[in-house]
């Protein structure tokens, strides 16, 4: 049981089970005044649903990094519901998602 909790906990936290961004590099994609940037995760055959949302807030440019349960085979999959996702995230949470004012967290 530790062992599950603890792959589920590096899962989300980006520890050990999550490699590193999985090539090509994709085009970021503008949702109202941010900038989002798909980057899923090569996990062995698969991706994991990861990107970022940025956005510039008084001169300083504030980053908001997710990574969900949801893996895929195809690259293409992986992307679209990456920025389907993050549009989501950003309508969901409206202003409130850069509030903060943290440089950087998740989301």
């Amino acid at each position: 049981m530790a062992s599950f909790l603890s792959g589920i906990l590096s899962i989300f936290s980006g520890g050990s089970r999550a490699e590193a961004p999985a090539a090509p590099a994709v085009e970021p994609q503008i949702h109202g005044d941010c900038m989002i940037f798909a980057t899923p995760l090569r996990e062995g055959n698969q991706l994991r649903l990861a990107g970022r949302i940025e956005k510039e807030v008084g001169g300083e440019v504030l980053v908001r990094n997710f990574i969900r349960a949801d893996v895929f085979t195809s690259m293409d999959e992986a992307v679209d519901c990456t920025f389907r996702k993050a549009r989501q995230i950003i309508d969901q949470n409206g202003p409130s998602l850069f509030a903060d004012g943290e440089k950087s967290r998740s989301a």
